[in-house]
C-alpha cells in the first residue's frame, strides 16, 4: 500500500518541510494545497516551478495532486472559472501531478438542474485543455454536491476521460451516504478519495485517527484489493488521497477544505 498526505493540513508549511515530513513518516506522496497562502500556487514562476518539482523528485516523493479552488457550478460567466482551472492544469503539468482538485460551488440562487448544467459545460470545455497537458480534473464531493450521487449528476454529462471524482469520504457520509453507495456511484469515474478523522459536530475536541464520528475504514473495505485501510494522522480533521489503481491508500493531516 503507497501512503500519501494532504498539505490541507499542515497550512503555510514551507516547501523545504514538506518532502522531509513526508518521508520521516514512511509517506510517499501528498496532495499540495494550491492556494496564494501556501508555497505552491498557480501565480509561482518558471524557475519556481521547477525548483519545486526537483525538491520532491530528489526526495523520491510524489506529487499526487494539486487541492485547487476553482467551483465549476458558481453562478456568473465562464471564462473566469475557465481560466484558473487552465492555470491549475498548467502548474499540475510543471509539477509532474497528475490529478488537480477542484470544487463543485453551486449557488443557492441555482436550481440543481442550472447547477448541474453550468458545472458539465464547463468541465467539458477544461477537460480539451486537461487532455492537452495531459492532467486529471477532479470534482470533489463538496459543498453544494455533497455525495456521489450528486457529483455525478455532473460527471454523467460530462462523459470525458480527463474528468472524474474525488471522494471525499466525510463529505458523502454527512450526505447521508454509506461508503458502499457512494462507492457504487463513483466507482468508473472515481480518480482519488480523501479520508478524514472528524469529532462530532457538537463537539470541537480532538481526536486520534479512526476514532471519529465517520468510521472512514469501511470505505476501503468498498474497493476490491485495496488491500486494507489508510490511516490518518492525528488532528481534528485529517485528510489523504487515494489515488486508484497505482495508490492503495492516502491518508494525513488535513483541514476542512
Amino acid at each position: 500500500m503507497k501512503l500519501a498526505f494532504s498539505t490541507l493540513g499542515v497550512p503555510g508549511l514551507p516547501l523545504t518541510d514538506v518532502p522531509a515530513l513526508a518521508t520521516a513518516h514512511g509517506y510517499h506522496g501528498v496532495e499540495l494545497r494550491a492556494h496564494p497562502e501556501e508555497p505552491v500556487h498557480p501565480g509561482l514562476g518558471p524557475a519556481e516551478r521547477a525548483d519545486a518539482a526537483a525538491r520532491f523528485k530528489e526526495a523520491g516523493v510524489e506529487i499526487l495532486g494539486l487541492a485547487g479552488y476553482a467551483r465549476v457550478a458558481a453562478p456568473g460567466a465562464d471564462e473566469p472559472v475557465l481560466t484558473e482551472i487552465r492555470a491549475l492544469l498548467d502548474l499540475a503539468r510543471d509539477l509532474g501531478a497528475p490529478y488537480v482538485r477542484v470544487f463543485p460551488g453551486g449557488g443557492t440562487e441555482q436550481s440543481p438542474e442550472e447547477a448541474d448544467a453550468v458545472a458539465a459545460r464547463r468541465l467539458g470545455t477544461a477537460a480539451e485543455y486537461a487532455a492537452d497537458v495531459d492532467v486529471r480534473i477532479l470534482l470533489e464531493t463538496h459543498d453544494s454536491h455533497p455525495t456521489g450521487a450528486d457529483a455525478m449528476r455532473i460527471l454523467g454529462l460530462v462523459g470525458h476521460r480527463q474528468v472524474g471524482a474525488l471522494w471525499d469520504v466525510m463529505h458523502t457520509w454527512l450526505g447521508g451516504e454509506q461508503p458502499v453507495e457512494s462507492y457504487a456511484a463513483l466507482s468508473r469515474t472515481w480518480g482519488t478519495s480523501r479520508s478524514r478523522t472528524s469529532p462530532p459536530p457538537t463537539t470541537r475536541r480532538r481526536c486520534r485517527s479512526g476514532r471519529g464520528c465517520c468510521r472512514w475504514r469501511t470505505v476501503w473495505r468498498c474497493s476490491p484489493g485495496t488491500g486494507g485501510t489508510a490511516g490518518c494522522a492525528g488532528s481534528t480533521r485529517s485528510g489523504g488521497t487515494t489515488r486508484r489503481r497505482r495508490w492503495r491508500g492516502f491518508s494525513g493531516r488535513g483541514a476542512s477544505t
